[in-house]
């Protein structure tokens, strides 16, 4: 057994690492989204959370130059205001049980779903500093207690007239800062453990190769499509959560 769990459930891990990744290569996001709640069933919400976390920073530092010349400035904004309040989730997850973590988390997801089908804003629209810090704030909670930053930062980014390529570059960056604030909350608290990062580094390469497939199937599509794919990630990734909430 590794890191506690029995070869059919490390097989299970390794292709939602696979699939995950490569959601995360191509749209920029979703790797915890879709990752969390499926390692979640297999082990405690909090340690799928901080697995989640610290293979976020695994990824994100791969191309991190390139990622960090693209990003729009709001996106340092956000990581500022989301690295100081992921300490907040880290405590709530900690004193939630397990399952109604299970329940939240699940939620959450369908939540990222709904907000991308709200419409777009106008062309030219420039969120206001109250918005930019919400959504840094939001954005922190949600990585202590469900490892899903990308609630409220997918729908700030792409229901805005922005180059894919931007948007994609933006949630990447701040998507690594909300990791390495996860994983520092959750040591400081003492709610992770070496397990985590064992279990990180097992299923590191399956994400890895996931994420330059995708990389390398971002920009052979249209902006249309690449949003397309997005909302559809973020409803199957939501409908998913469900389904396996209710057969747990």
């Amino acid at each position: 057994m590794i890191a506690g769990l029995s070869p059919e459930q490390i097989a299970i891990a390794l292709a939602a690492a696979l699939a995950a990744a490569f959601v995360r290569g191509l749209a920029g996001f979703g790797m915890a989204i879709l990752l969390v709640p499926v390692l979640g069933l297999a082990i405690p919400p909090a340690e799928a959370v901080v697995t989640g976390n610290w293979l976020g920073i695994f990824i994100g530092l791969v191309g991190l130059r390139q990622i960090l010349s693209a990003s729009e400035r709001s996106a340092f904004i956000i990581c500022g205001f989301a690295m100081a309040a992921t300490p907040l989730g880290v405590w709530l997850l900690a004193q939630t049980d397990p399952a109604m973590a299970r329940l939240l988390i699940a939620l959450v997801a369908l939540g990222a779903f709904v907000m991308v089908l709200l419409p777009k804003r106008a062309e030219g629209h420039q969120p206001s500093p109250i918005e930019t810090g919400a959504t840094g704030i939001a954005c922190g909670v949600l990585t202590g207690f469900a490892g899903m930053p990308g609630v409220p930062v997918v729908p700030f980014y792409l229901r805005r007239h922005l180059a894919p390529v931007v948007a994609r570059a933006s949630m990447m960056t701040i998507f690594l800062a909300t990791s390495v604030a996860g994983v520092g909350s959750a040591v400081a608290l003492r709610v992770a453990t070496v397990r985590e990062l064992v279990l990180g580094l097992v299923l590191f390469p399956a994400v890895l190769l996931g994420n330059w497939l995708g990389h390398r199937a971002f920009g052979r599509i249209s902006d249309t499509a690449w949003r397309s794919f997005v909302g559809l990630v973020l409803g199957a990734s939501a409908l998913a959560a469900l389904w396996r909430l209710l057969q747990a």
